[in-house]
């Protein structure tokens, strides 16, 4: 079993985007699991310190502990089964912000390696394209820095740890990747993904709608 690093979550305050009576939209801190780990330790997450706000919040999905950004809940058992569809049917559209180690080329892209637990290191993943399941990931490029590239990236599925599989898989792992990550790439306070912008359809009327948050790097 690989631990990246002691669990210290953040004591930011809960920041919501959005609530009514079917959804609740915050932006998730990085270094908070969105569900509990195993072990008293691992007990504090998103989930549990939203429904100590709203008991009725129900998880709809999950961003890695050291992800920031968009994440939905739901308030309604509906709700709930009606957000679950659209990302298991990938009808949601999901953006994130990256800074990756080195300098991308091209500017723009598709990753398409199917991944798979690595069973001896978990939770780490890796690519296997006799066993691993599909997995693609699009990229375009935002701006080189000093021997960095700032990306965003559009997920077409959802595996674990698929972004920073597939970035590791380019040769230009995130920066801060306490799993993926190694040498100066390491030297950072967070690692470098946040999730920008969520899209999916409301479960009430079935609206498209569109949220945001900011990378704070």
């Amino acid at each position: 079993m690989t631990v990246s690093s002691a669990y210290c979550p953040p004591s930011d305050p809960l920041e919501i985007l959005h609530h009514d009576s079917q959804i609740l939209v915050v932006n998730k801190p990085a270094g908070l699991l969105s569900v509990p780990g195993k072990g008293a330790h691992l007990s504090d997450c998103l989930i549990s310190r939203i429904q100590a706000v709203f008991p009725e919040a129900l998880l709809v999905h999950r961003l890695d502990r050291d992800t920031s950004g968009v994440m939905v809940f739901a308030m309604t058992a509906h709700a709930q089964r009606h957000l679950g569809l659209q990302f298991e049917k990938r009808m949601t559209k999901k953006a994130y912000v990256a800074r990756l180690t080195g300098k991308l080329e091209p500017r723009s892209g598709t990753v398409d390696l199917p991944l798979i637990v690595d069973w001896p290191n978990r939770p780490l993943q890796k690519v296997c394209t006799e066993t691993g399941k599909p997995a693609h990931t699009d990229w375009k490029v935002i701006s080189y820095g000093a021997d960095e590239t700032r990306v965003r990236l559009h997920p077409k599925t959802g595996r674990s740890h698929q972004l920073r599989v597939h970035m590791l898989a380019l040769g230009h792992p995130i920066l801060g990747d306490p799993l993926y990550a190694s040498g100066a790439a390491l030297e950072h306070t967070r690692m470098m993904l946040h999730s920008e912008e969520l899209r999916l359809k409301h479960p009430e009327g079935g609206v498209s709608q569109k949220f945001r948050a900011k990378a704070p790097f």
